[in-house]
């Protein structure tokens, strides 16, 4: 336990010293602003035609403007952004040590590699869900400071389920991401997988197909493809549990059996 501590706090002050820790909230950030700026347009058309804003795309994409709503773009936002920006500090946690050339130096340490693994998930999974508390917390300012009507307590309780469960659900997904940054030994492998993976999930969705493929469940949980009825199901959630076995399985596998020389 204390030799995984402090490779978790390693991995901490590597975190806490870059800019991508600044960044990633600052890019989350541009949701709830921007979800809000729907929201402003929805409530007072003319006005935003004579600021120069388009009513009409903004009514199309989100509807009314209420929480309901509010919350509908938030969680997603969270269903496509967030596997892009979970995605980029998956890279920047596992590939970073290949662009700085400390690899070899890291893989040398008496600490099991499996704790360093280990601790290298864990940061990036504590990192993507305070984003996504940050994003609802911050959205919930929007909200109130824009007056938009429809809120309960019922309903802000349901949006952050739904906000935290699709940012469960994509973050178990991320092994994949740290296996390609890994073996990629860089940040473009892992990117490209990503942008892959979202197009695949987009175009099996549309066919029908997204609730037995893996990284289109999280969309469809946080409703950014419309599902069927009953198209989200138990099979659903087992398939992206199977997933992330594979991912850690497979990355856990790759860190044993690394060159460290390299």
């Amino acid at each position: 336990m204390n030799a995984f501590l402090s490779a978790l706090w390693a991995e901490t002050l590597k975190a806490r010293r870059s800019k991508i820790t600044l960044l990633t909230a600052i890019g989350f950030m541009i949701l709830p602003l921007a979800a809000g700026l729907f929201m402003i347009v929805l409530k007072n058309p003319e006005q935003a035609r004579a600021m120069g804003l388009i009513s009409t795309k903004a009514r199309l994409t989100a509807g009314v403007a209420d929480w309901p709503s509010f919350f509908g773009m938030l969680s997603q936002g969270i269903g496509t952004g967030g596997a892009i920006v979970f995605a980029l500090i998956t890279a920047w946690v596992f590939g970073r040590e290949f662009s700085d050339h400390t690899a070899k130096e890291l893989m040398a340490l008496p600490t099991p590699r499996g704790i360093i693994v280990s601790a290298k998930f864990v940061l990036t999974a504590i990192w993507a869900l305070g984003l996504t508390l940050l994003v609802f917390v911050v959205g919930l300012g929007v909200g109130s400071t824009i007056d938009i009507p429809g809120w309960s307590y019922d309903l802000e309780c349901t949006a952050l389920w739904t906000m935290m469960s699709t940012a469960f659900l994509t973050i178990l997904l991320m092994p994949f991401v740290a296996l390609f940054a890994s073996s990629g030994r860089g940040y473009l492998p892992p990117m490209g997988w990503t942008i892959l993976a979202l197009a695949l999930a987009n175009i099996l969705s549309l066919l029908g197909w997204g609730d037995w493929f893996p990284w289109a469940v999280p969309l469809l949980v946080s409703g950014m493809v419309k599902p069927d009825a009953d198209q989200v199901g138990l099979h659903s959630y087992l398939v992206v549990v199977i997933a992330a076995c594979a991912g850690f399985a497979a990355t856990y596998a790759w860190w044993r059996s690394a060159d460290q020389t390299r």
